[in-house]
């Protein structure tokens, strides 16, 4: 009964939450949505904003969500601004002569006496198997590298060019030149070639099999073959726990103890919703909840419903208030008045800080400290991301996602695919397809393949709002009537940061040093996005950077950051599970699972519903 009572004060502010996101204006466009009054003075807007849609929706299912226009806008500029650059443009003539030149010359001394210049420096690891050390290959891979670098001259310091349009351009041609790097093809790689006359061609036999099936899996929506090892509860995200609360967005799980005693501090989870929680909670042996229990922590966990269609309207203030405000709630019911200690992935990070700064503008103090992973604050050097984030790509992914309500897996997919072309594609359709091998799938690369969608309201408001206009980092991010601040937060924080992350690029990450008033413990790790922070002790060669800037120390840039840093062998999550108990209190006994007289009785265990949505 006292289940059933305290679950209507719940849905009640649950409806109050998707209430208030759609008594605001529906957006009609981005100048619209900012002056309201606009479409009721012109009715009529609103009918040719639905057309304009629609068509642009359309442009986007044969563009896989790219804008035309953007890239058009990009090549003009560059291509008028060198135009008008004579100067450039012998430059540029005299640089292709000399490569040639260079080219002639390292091909004469290579017929000669073997030696290579070029190859000697080269660094593209599609050139560096020996078979590309002989004749004629060396020569092709070194004509492709010349033609790359003058490309990368052509198209950048062009004087009066807007700086976006010229990593545009650049990013385009690089996507280009890579279509023809002679490892792609059969006839001019020597490792295809090699393989081809050892085998009879079974290779190529098998090769033409695994590039059937894919196509046959890609067609269907089914998941690579092998995902069937990793269903979540079984295999993997298997750590002993409760689901303790449920709404429409998210699922929060507890779980159970491991050790006598606890911190009595808990830590809550914020994973990105860009993709399943159970990053974190992988197999056993690279399971970070899992670890993170063993040291003797009470562990809360988000996992963040799949939306569909219906979930288009939910936004970013509801995923705030649905998510971590809503998860805050329950275990303060269920553990007590104790602080907690907020941990935030990826974008799970970015809304972490938001609520953080919300509480210190609110004199809120529920927040003991918090751990960003791979999570940005200020979005001003968000790494090649930002190529896709200008006000023509916008609108088109904003449409394409008005006509469906969500983002689909396939346009976040590609994006992060093409920014990593040579390694996700090209490398990999080499070795799938022209060396008919197959890299058997691990736990990541499943979980990789698990993503889910992003509802159309709360990804535009993401982009524009975040990406775009960079308001939180500016102090114009408002969280009900008045903006809040990273610069109000003055509880600890821990921040990880990756060496190779493409989507969270470290020198981003660590912007938070500069913009919050509190002291900052900063690791940088090895590996990317992923890989950096499922770093599990044991893990082979393993390796991190970690230093702490006092609240009143003087601001360290990056690149003085790592000389001033102490360098560490091994996971970089031992280190944190110690700032964690530095800051937390004496151990307890552990705190119930769930918390039923108030509402949080155990609905199902751990993994959950949620996470198994397709």
């Amino acid at each position: 009964m006292s289940s059933a009572i305290a679950e209507k004060p719940r849905a009640a502010a649950e409806k109050a939450v998707v209430a208030n996101v759609r008594s605001s204006p529906t957006p009609v466009s981005r100048k619209l949505r900012q002056e309201p009054h606009v479409v009721e003075l012109n009715p009529r807007l609103e009918a040719a904003d639905v057309i304009d849609r629609a068509a642009h929706a359309m442009i986007a299912r044969f563009t896989n969500g790219m804008s035309p226009s953007a890239l058009a806008m990009a090549q003009f500029d560059w291509a008028m601004h060198l135009a008008a650059s004579p100067g450039k443009l012998g430059a540029l003539v005299d640089s292709a002569m000399h490569k040639w030149i260079e080219f002639g010359r390292v091909a004469t001394e290579s017929m000669i006496d073997g030696s290579d210049d070029i190859r000697a420096v080269s660094k593209d690891p599609r050139f560096k198997a020996p078979a590309w050390n002989e004749l004629p290959f060396r020569l092709m891979a070194d004509g492709f590298e010349l033609t790359q670098a003058w490309w990368k001259e052509a198209t950048t310091g062009v004087r009066g060019a807007s700086p976006h349009h010229l990593r545009m351009v650049e990013f385009a041609a690089r996507q280009v030149l890579d279509v023809f790097s002679p490892s792609n093809w059969a006839a001019t790689n020597p490792e295809v070639l090699t393989t081809t006359q050892a085998e009879g061609g079974a290779n190529l036999v098998r090769g033409l099999t695994n590039a059937i099936d894919d196509a046959e899996r890609n067609f269907a929506e089914l998941p690579p073959e092998g995902m069937e090892k990793f269903r979540p509860g079984e295999t993997v995200a298997v750590t002993p726990g409760k689901v303790v609360f449920r709404n429409r967005l998210i699922e929060l799980i507890q779980y159970g103890p491991s050790t006598n005693e606890v911190h009595p501090e808990p830590v809550l989870i914020v994973p990105a919703w860009i993709m399943k929680y159970y990053i974190l909670d992988l197999s056993p042996q690279n399971s970070m909840i899992r670890h993170l229990v063993a040291a003797g922590f009470t562990v809360f966990c988000i996992s963040w419903k799949n939306p569909g269609t219906e979930d288009r309207d939910l936004g970013l203030q509801a995923y705030r208030e649905l998510g971590p405000v809503a998860a805050l709630q329950a275990i303060e019911a269920i553990c007590g008045p104790a602080k907690v200690h907020g941990c935030g992935y990826c974008l799970g990070g970015t809304l972490l800080s938001i609520e953080a700064a919300r509480q210190a503008r609110d004199g809120d103090e529920r927040f003991g400290s918090i751990t960003l992973l791979a999570a940005q604050t200020d979005f001003t050097q968000a790494g090649e991301l930002m190529l896709f984030i200008d006000e023509s790509q916008l609108t088109l992914l904003e449409d394409m996602m008005w006509e469906r309500g969500y983002l689909d897996t396939k346009q976040m997919a590609g994006a992060f695919q093409m920014l990593r072309s040579r390694d996700l594609v090209w490398s990999r359709m080499v070795h799938d397809y022209l060396l008919g091998k197959r890299v058997a799938l691990n736990d990541l690369m499943a979980w990789n393949s698990d993503a889910t969608r992003m509802p159309f309201r709360m990804h535009a408001e993401y982009l524009q709002h975040l990406f775009l206009d960079n308001d939180l980092a500016e102090g114009r991010y408002k969280v009900g009537d008045s903006a809040v601040a990273i610069e109000d937060i003055e509880i600890p924080i821990f921040a990880v940061g990756t060496e190779t992350d493409h989507v969270a690029p470290w020198k981003s990450v660590h912007k938070i040093t500069l913009m919050a008033d509190s002291e900052v413990t900063f690791v940088l790790t090895k590996g990317g996005h992923n890989a950096g922070i499922v770093s599990e002790p044991g893990h082979k060669n393993r390796a991190y950077r970690i230093a702490t800037k006092a609240v009143d120390a003087p601001y360290v840039d990056t690149e003085h950051w790592a000389g001033a840093a102490q360098a560490r062998d091994g996971s970089w999550w031992l280190a944190w599970f110690d700032w964690l108990a530095k800051h937390s209190g004496e151990k307890v006994a552990p705190p119930p699972m769930g918390a039923p007289a108030k509402g949080y009785a155990p609905v199902a265990d751990a993994p959950g519903a949620y996470v198994l949505m397709p």
